[in-house]
């Protein structure tokens, strides 16, 4: 078990996994001591104004909420004096190195169910409604306060026609005020609502928490792909019907028969939880590194200075299998520890050896623009 880490308080990894994880919220003070955000008010909103960065802004207006999607522009936020808002950045640790180290301190939970680190800005007032996630999350207070209100309550139902999941009664049971560096864990479908007490920004680990009917939709989509049933269906005894319209059990018993032969198994299944699970979003892109090293080059940078995974590549592995941005890979067995470091930590110290098969391995996923010597290579 790792060790303990500050963030808990004091409870250990075991006791926060067994008495609070998906079961009860838990209120931590001081969680990361002196934490002051990653980014100022105004980095945040020249996030939120480019193409590729999902960005939502959320006003409330006369009692009611508003809601409008990025990309936006600088006077969006400039002229919105002294409203009720809100503005939501995702995927900050798919745009600032600083928010994967962030990341790092949640290692405690398996990287296959970590979603993203969202991180939001609110003037004095500011908020998004009270709500549910059926997810996990952890809500670390930035620079400056925001009141939390939480509530185990049963009904979930929604304000009709709103454009955010606005619950329709919220009873508050418990409530606090966070200052930098406070953190809340909240387990799914705990009912909550923040609001800005003064300029504030609120950092949101989320993991993710598949429905059982879309993996099983997509579990049917994957081995679409992958399946292989030989023949046609032929009727070379066909006999004549009374009735035209009816489907014979003559030819419902042969489609049974081809359709019993499809067959799966459980590394089947692992491995299309591994691409399902490591497949980034549909706005993510990777782009080739410029200019572009040589195979030797390559493998000279990676022995010397190591190997860093891209800030929008998502790596999982399982028992020799390696999964790589929705696609399956099985590396050299010697090379498998290697392989799974990089998965665990992102990045790899300078490689004394490797085997051809996975150097040229590390070298695709290069090219794919999927890992990247470490800082400091000089590209020639």
């Amino acid at each position: 078990m790792k060790k303990r880490p500050p963030l808990l308080g004091n409870l250990t990894i075991r006791e926060f996994l067994r008495d609070y994880w998906q079961k009860e919220p838990l209120l931590i003070r001081g969680a990361i001591p002196n934490f002051t955000g990653l980014l100022e008010p105004r980095q945040l909103w020249q996030l939120a104004c480019e193409e590729d960065v999902q960005a939502r802004l959320v006003t409330l207006r006369r009692g009611k909420y508003e809601l409008r999607h990025g990309p936006f522009k600088s006077e969006d936020f400039e002229s919105s004096g002294n409203k009720k808002w809100t503005v939501l950045v995702q995927g900050l640790n798919l745009h600032l190195p600083a928010a994967g180290e962030l990341l790092k301190q949640f290692d405690f939970i398996p990287h296959a169910r970590m979603d993203d680190l969202m991180v939001s800005y609110a003037p004095k007032g500011g908020g998004v409604g009270p709500h549910f996630d059926s997810y996990d999350v952890f809500l670390l207070q930035g620079t400056g306060h925001r009141r939390w209100q939480i509530s185990t309550q049963s009904d979930r139902s929604l304000i009709k026609g709103a454009p955010l999941r606005i619950l329709k009664d919220f009873h508050a049971e418990q409530e606090w005020l966070l200052e930098a560096g406070d953190m809340l864990y909240l387990p799914p479908h705990c009912a909550h609502n923040g609001v800005a007490e003064d300029d504030c920004m609120t950092y949101s680990i989320g993991f993710r928490t598949p429905a059982y009917q879309e993996l099983a939709e997509q579990f049917l989509v994957y081995l679409q792909d992958r399946i292989e049933i030989e023949g046609m269906y032929a009727d070379p005894d066909l006999k004549m019907q009374k009735h035209q319209s009816e489907i014979s059990n003559a030819m419902l018993d042969q489609v049974e028969q081809v359709i019993k032969r499809l067959r799966w198994d459980r590394q089947d299944i692992a491995n299309f939880l591994g691409c399902y699970l490591s497949e980034p979003k549909p706005h993510i892109f990777f782009e080739r590194h410029e200019p572009v090293l040589s195979a030797a080059r390559f493998r000279q940078a990676a022995k010397m200075n190591g190997l860093a995974l891209d800030l929008k590549s998502i790596m999982l592995c399982h028992a020799g299998w390696a999964f790589m941005n929705g696609e399956a890979y099985h590396p050299d067995k010697q090379d498998y520890p290697l392989i799974r470091t990089l998965a665990d930590e992102r990045v790899l110290p300078p490689l004394p050896s490797i085997s051809d098969g996975s150097a040229n391995l590390l070298y695709q996923w290069y090219l794919d623009g999927y890992i990247s010597p470490s800082k400091g290579v000089k590209r020639k």
